[in-house]
């Protein structure tokens, strides 16, 4: 399984049952790009939930990546 469909199938419903959403964007170098919208655009902790997809892929496909969170407006200017 590629991580996209992986984001798509495995850790987007788990988002969704708490209000968020997050969106794959890129896979480039090991860094692996997210958009999170909905309740996760303003997390307090969203570092820790960057850190949990990290641990989710590393256990579920074996690779290593470094999520790279972008939230999405209304919520917060994007970087």
């Amino acid at each position: 399984m590629t991580v996209q469909k992986y984001v798509e199938t495995v850790l987007q419903p788990k988002l969704q049952g708490d209000g968020g959403w997050a969106e794959f964007k890129s896979l480039d170098d090991g860094k692996l790009t997210l958009v999170f919208r909905g309740e996760c655009s303003k997390c307090l902790i969203l570092n820790r939930c960057c850190d949990w997809i990290e641990q989710q892929i590393k256990s579920d496909l074996n690779k290593t990546v470094e999520v790279v969170a972008v939230r999405k407006r209304p919520y917060f200017q994007d970087v």
